[in-house]
């Protein structure tokens, strides 16, 4: 028997102040029980970052492996942006800029190696893809405060990211580049 996922709640009050975005969030997150906890953060962080109208969690969750964790749908059900986690694939990578013009990654894991494994193979648009590092040790340290009912007021601003979790705020920097250039 398969084991069920775990519901997280998020009430987040975003302030991007890079983008302008300024809102009040409600998520519930499945984790599956095969996902590793800095993962379902990285998705709850990316879905902060991009957040705007048409923005979704993939449909089945980790166990659908044809969508993006992440991706944006415009009102005639057209995808415009797609965005992954982890260390996708070149395949994945390759396909994703061929349907869509925006491909972000979220890196919640060390970017050296998976970066060499997927730099100039051939992927499509790859100077167009962006990365996303979230250091690890912010992902570790919000795990570690982690509950499941969460209220927190996510600040992004010049690269930086702040979470304030009760009276302590965390603070992570964000390192951004292409995947080919």
């Amino acid at each position: 028997m398969a084991l069920p996922s775990t519901i997280y709640r998020f009430n987040l009050d975003l302030s991007d102040v890079d983008r302008g975005v300024y809102d009040a969030l409600e998520l519930r997150v499945a984790m599956h029980p095969s996902e590793s906890l800095p993962y379902l953060l990285a998705r709850v962080l990316a879905f902060a970052l991009n957040h705007q109208e048409g923005l979704v969690f993939a449909r089945g969750g980790l166990s659908q492996t044809e969508d993006p964790p992440l991706y944006v749908e415009d009102l005639t059900g057209v995808r415009t942006v797609w965005i992954e986690l982890g260390h996708p694939t070149m395949e994945r990578l390759h396909k994703a800029s061929k349907a869509v013009d925006t491909v972000r990654v979220y890196v919640h894991k060390p970017l050296s190696p998976w970066l060499e494994s997927v730099r100039d193979k051939g992927v499509h648009r790859a100077e167009h893809i962006e990365l996303i590092a979230i250091e690890p040790s912010f992902l570790d340290a919000l795990g570690e405060r982690l509950g499941r009912n969460n209220a927190w007021a996510v600040v992004h601003s010049e690269g930086e990211l702040y979470v304030t979790i009760g009276e302590e705020t965390l603070h992570g920097k964000l390192g951004h580049q292409r995947l080919g250039g």
